[in-house]
């Protein structure tokens, strides 16, 4: 197991930017067997050391053959923002290419997995279905699966006027390009796709949305399994749905 932690150069953010890689041990040789790559979003309050901090992601790297690659955006909630950074061009298209000059991963659609939590899980699910040839599957835990809806809920998360203002424009309103379900109709229609694993906590305050999206998916006819289990909105439900995705794809 080998890991880095440091910075890296985004052209798309104009900075530098903080970037965490986990990789299986003994895999980066030249015999062949490279590892496969997945991309590890975080959340909202969170940051590119959140999911090493928080789950077992050495010993998932090492049983899966998986290189893990954690990402940071702060509260952009995977978007080119209105008012901010392109973040959503940065983790979907510069970030793979960053991630390729520096280690010897898999670059194989069949070999890259995306997951993400709460606000990571809009990203994925974001990022997956609308560069679908690029993934293998896509696991998304608690997700916002409507960014304007969690942003006017002020009893569950507090966001500055100038948040809102920042991803969704100066009208407040969610554009096309971020609606995850109006994404997940054109997504239907391509001919291939990743798989797709979500879950949520039954007690979770994101609840209701993540079914409303399952719903959504089952009317288009797009296959995916959908857990709920008793958790709420915390780490030991998202080590648990990380490790059952894994075991979904990988197994």
């Amino acid at each position: 197991m080998a890991s880095f932690s440091g910075t890296v150069y985004s052209k798309s953010l104009g900075m530098d930017t903080n970037l965490n890689i986990i990789t299986p041990r003994g895999k980066l040789s030249d015999n062949g067997n490279i590892p496969r790559v997945a991309y590890l979003l975080h959340g909202l309050s969170d940051n590119a050391a959140a999911w090493l901090e928080n789950a077992n992601l050495r010993e998932l790297s090492d049983k899966y053959n998986v290189a893990f690659v954690l990402p940071e955006v702060q509260r952009s909630f995977y978007t080119d923002m209105a008012f901010g950074l392109d973040y959503y061009t940065y983790i979907s298209y510069e970030l793979p290419q960053i991630v390729s000059s520096l280690f010897k991963f898999s670059e194989k659609a069949e070999d890259t997995y995306i997951f993400g939590l709460s606000m990571g899980g809009y990203g994925a699910l974001k990022i997956a279905m609308k560069n679908p040839e690029k993934f293998a599957a896509v696991g998304a835990f608690s997700s916002v699966c409507d960014i304007k809806a969690a942003m006017d809920d002020g009893d569950n998360v507090n966001f500055l006027e100038k948040e809102r203002k920042a991803v969704l424009g100066a009208d407040y309103e969610l554009l096309p390009e971020n609606d995850l379900f109006l994404i997940a109709d054109t997504f239907s229609k391509k001919k291939n796709k990743p798989k797709i694993y979500l879950s949520c906590g039954s007690d979770d305050f994101l609840i209701d949305m993540n079914k409303a999206f399952s719903e959504h998916l089952e009317k288009l006819g797009v296959a995916h399994i959908f857990e709920v289990w008793e958790g709420i909105h915390n780490w030991k439900f998202w080590r648990e749905s990380l490790n059952r995705a894994l075991e979904t794809f990988f197994e």
